[in-house]
């Protein structure tokens, strides 16, 4: 039996250094569904596993693309599972780490499959956006699925404010002409392996000092810098993401740099919160405070392994 020992928790919890401790311990490769670090340009920013932790297990989907290719969660399932398909033929445990939900669920439950839009389609709905606002997406959404508005609206109301979500849900009304939620919950692909998954948590006041320090660390190791660099570029899609969108704000005049630090943080630990909120959903998790023994986690797999 193959198993994807999956670790999964909020930002700066520790996942990285528990999942090289594993990957050296079942001698296995790691797959990293962070979605943030699969681009080359966002090394700091995104808390990249540092050269000597790169080296020490062989990572994959790890700075692996660029900024300017378009990259979506359905393409890295496919590269993902292929990969994963190629290293149980020769290891009976591969190893998932990251802290993007939808990209952990996307591997461990499949993805919902949705036809492809075309390119005129796309185009016009980011002209509207760029026209409109927000709130052309809003309504358009509740015009073409108005039942995914107010589950949205009732479930997860940040995502009404997130103008790539909002997009690529208008699109798929449009290009398709049927409800963005007529394609969800479909009978997903089986998977070939058995996951074990595994929490870390932290009580909140330790891990919103723990972003604090890492933001703090991030500036030292010289992420104004980084986004100095990607400033040009500041509207692609990967860029919109904290750490470097207050950056931005920064050289664009609107923030100091005081001020764009501490928006850093608080931007992160409100993250890490909705990281919480959709991991505390994932079934079958085992969960374990971040200080845990690494050896108590793995007589845990060992366990429910045999």
């Amino acid at each position: 039996m193959k198993h994807l020992i999956t670790i999964i928790g909020p930002t700066a919890i520790g996942k990285t250094a528990l999942s090289i401790k594993l990957a050296n311990h079942f001698n296995c490769e790691i797959i990293s569904c962070d979605s943030r670090q699969f681009f080359k340009e966002m090394k700091i920013g995104t808390a990249v596993p540092s050269d000597d932790e790169l080296t020490s297990a062989t990572h994959h989907f790890i700075q692996n693309k660029s900024i300017f290719e378009n990259y979506t969660v359905g393409d890295f399932e496919r590269e993902a599972i292929s990969k994963l398909d190629e290293l149980f033929q020769t290891n009976d445990y591969a190893i998932l780490v990251g802290g993007s939900g939808l990209y952990v669920d996307a591997i461990l439950k499949g993805f919902d499959y949705f036809p492809e839009i075309d390119n005129s389609v796309r185009e016009d709905v980011n002209q509207n956006y760029e026209n409109f606002g927000i709130d052309y997406l809003q309504q358009k959404l509740q015009e073409l699925d108005p039942d995914y508005f107010t589950k949205i609206s009732n479930e997860n109301p940040q995502t009404l404010q997130n103008p790539q979500r909002m997009m690529r849900f208008v699109e798929v009304c449009i290009g398709t002409g049927k409800p963005y939620s007529s394609f969800l919950n479909q009978k997903k692909n089986t998977r070939n392996f058995t996951p074990i998954i595994i929490g870390l948590e932290a009580d909140r006041q330790e891990m919103y000092d723990r972003i604090n320090l890492r933001v703090d660390l991030m500036m030292q190791a010289g992420l104004l810098e980084e986004a100095k660099n990607l400033f040009p570029n500041k509207d692609l899609n990967a860029l919109q993401t904290v750490g470097y969108r207050e950056l931005f704000s920064y050289f664009d005049g609107d923030f100091s740099l005081e001020f764009a630090v501490e928006e850093i943080k608080k931007n992160t630990r409100r993250f890490a919160k909705r990281q919480m909120t959709w991991f505390k959903r994932t079934e079958k998790t085992k969960w374990f405070d971040y200080k845990t023994y690494q050896q108590e986690i793995i007589d845990y797999i060992n366990t429910t392994i045999s």
